[in-house]
C-alpha cells in the first residue's frame, strides 16, 4: 500500500541499486503526482499526434522494429518521471549545449515530461549551497532510484584539486552520487573515458566514469557531443522494459553504437565505385564523394550518427563535408589523429586493397575451397561406391588371373589428391 504524502513522497528503500521493477514510482510518486507521462504531456499543449510520433522515433533509434512503437506508447503513458542527478567535471560543456537543442523530444519536455532533472548546474534556478542542497535532498529522498548523469572527465591527479566544485573534488562527488544511484549514464567522449584530458600529455590525471566507479551499473554514451536522442531513447527503454539495454565491452548501448559509421553513410555507395575526394573543394567534394582518402575514421568508428543524425535530424559531419574522426571510439584523441591522415590499408602486401576489397577476397578463397571441398567429397563418394559394387560382384564372381603380387603404394595425404 502506497503511503500518504502531503508533498514529494518518501519513496522506501530499494533493496538494489540495479533494481528495475518501477513498481515504486507507480504507487508513489507517479498517481501522486504525474498520473502518467502522457496526461502530463497533454496538460502542457503536447498533441497525441506529437506523442505517438516521439514513441515512433525513439523506435527506430533504439533500432526496433516499427511494431514495438505501441509497446513504447503504452509504457510512456504509465511511466513516472525518474529523478536525475547531472555532474558537470572537466569538459566544454558541449553535451549540456547538445542537450538544450534537443529536439523529439524539445529540452522542456526533457525536462518537465520525461525526467525530474533535480539537479543540473546550468538550468536550475538554485546556485551555490542551495543547489548542492537540491542534490542532497534527491539522494536521500530516492536512494538507488535516481539516474547520475555525468558530463566531463574526472581529474585525479594532485588530489584531483584540478576541478573542484564547493570545495569538494570532482572526484568525491561522482563517487559519492553513482554508489546511491540506480543507473550511472556518461554523456560525451570526457566522461566515457576521460576524453581530450586524458590524450597523451595531459597534466590532470583524468579518467572516465567506468575507470572510477568499476563494479557499478554505468552506461556510456561516448561522442563529442554525444547525440542527446540516444540518451532520451536508453531511459526510454528502460522505462518500456524495465531493463536497461543491451551494451558492449565498452559498455555502449548495442542499439548506438553496434554498427559501423561505414556501413549506414549515405556516401558508401561512392566508396564502393572507387569515387573519393583528394583535395577539399575539388570536384568530388562538391559531388559528395567518399571521404576515405581525406582521413574519414568510419570504416573504424561505431555510431549511428549516420541514422539519427543531429539539429533536428537534418544532418552529421559527413554529410556536411567533413570526415568522421571517430569520436565514440576509445582514446580516440591519441589512435584517430592527425585527423586528417588516411586510414592505413589493411593488408601489408597491396597498399590499393581497402578492408572491403579484403574481405570480399577472403569470401571469395573461401567459397572456392568450400566448391573445391565439395567436388572432392563428391568423387570420393562416388568412387567408394564403385569399389564397394566392384567387391560384391567379386565375392560372387573371383576375378580370373593370379592376384596381384603387392598391395597399391598408399596415397600421400599432403599430395592434394582427394
Amino acid at each position: 500500500m502506497s503511503p500518504i504524502v502531503t508533498g514529494r513522497p518518501t519513496i522506501p528503500r530499494s533493496s538494489s541499486p540495479a533494481r528495475s521493477d518501477l513498481s515504486w514510482l507507480v504507487g508513489g510518486r507517479m498517481s501522486t503526482f504525474d498520473h502518467g507521462l502522457a496526461a502530463l504531456l497533454a496538460r502542457r499543449g503536447v498533441s497525441r499526434r506529437a506523442f505517438l510520433k516521439f514513441s515512433a522515433t525513439m523506435a527506430g533509434v533504439l533500432a526496433l522494429p516499427p511494431s514495438y512503437a505501441p509497446r513504447i506508447v503504452a509504457a510512456l503513458e504509465r511511466a513516472p518521471r525518474i529523478p536525475v542527478i547531472w555532474r558537470e567535471g572537466q569538459d566544454c560543456a558541449g553535451n549540456t549545449e547538445g542537450f538544450l537543442r534537443a529536439s523529439h523530444p524539445t529540452v522542456a519536455e526533457l525536462v518537465l515530461d520525461i525526467l525530474s532533472v533535480d539537479y543540473h548546474e546550468t538550468i536550475m534556478a538554485p546556485a551555490g549551497a542551495a543547489a548542492e542542497e537540491s542534490m542532497l535532498a534527491t539522494m536521500e529522498r530516492y536512494p538507488n532510484q535516481y539516474i547520475l548523469v555525468v558530463e566531463g572527465s574526472i581529474p585525479r591527479a594532485d588530489g584531483g584539486v584540478y576541478c573542484t566544485i564547493g570545495g569538494r573534488t570532482f572526484e568525491s562527488i561522482v563517487r559519492e552520487v553513482a554508489d546511491g544511484a540506480l543507473a550511472t549514464i556518461t554523456v560525451g567522449t570526457c566522461a566515457f573515458d576521460g576524453g581530450l584530458p586524458a590524450a597523451a600529455g595531459g597534466p590532470t590525471g583524468a579518467v572516465g566514469v567506468s575507470q572510477l566507479v568499476p563494479g557499478l551499473k554505468v552506461i556510456n554514451l561516448p561522442g563529442c557531443p554525444m547525440n542527446v536522442q540516444n540518451l532520451t531513447a536508453t531511459i526510454v527503454h528502460y522505462l518500456t522494459f524495465e531493463e536497461w539495454p543491451a551494451v558492449d565491452s565498452y559498455g555502449r548501448p548495442l542499439f548506438a553504437y553496434g554498427q559501423l559509421i561505414h556501413d549506414q553513410c549515405e556516401r558508401r555507395a561512392h566508396f564502393e565505385r572507387g569515387e573519393y575526394v583528394v583535395a577539399w573543394g575539388d570536384e568530388g567534394h562538391r559531388r559528395g564523394w567518399c571521404l576515405y582518402k581525406m582521413g574519414c575514421k568510419g570504416p573504424e568508428t561505431f555510431a549511428n550518427c549516420p541514422t539519427v543524425r543531429f539539429n533536428d535530424g537534418t544532418s552529421w559531419p559527413v554529410k556536411a563535408g567533413h570526415g568522421c574522426v571517430g569520436c565514440t571510439m576509445p582514446a580516440f584523441w591519441d589512435r584517430m589523429s592527425p585527423f586528417y591522415r588516411r586510414l592505413p590499408p589493411p593488408p601489408p602486401f597491396a597498399s590499393d586493397v581497402t578492408a572491403d576489397q579484403l574481405g570480399i577476397g577472403f569470401v571469395g578463397a573461401i567459397a572456392g575451397l568450400t566448391a573445391i571441398h565439395g567436388t572432392a567429397s563428391y568423387i570420393r563418394r562416388k568412387r567408394m561406391k564403385a569399389e564397394a559394387r566392384a567387391a560384391a560382384a567379386g565375392a560372387l564372381e573371383p576375378p580370373a588371373g593370379p592376384a596381384p603380387s603387392e598391395a597399391p603404394p598408399p596415397v600421400d595425404p599432403t599430395s592434394g589428391a582427394a
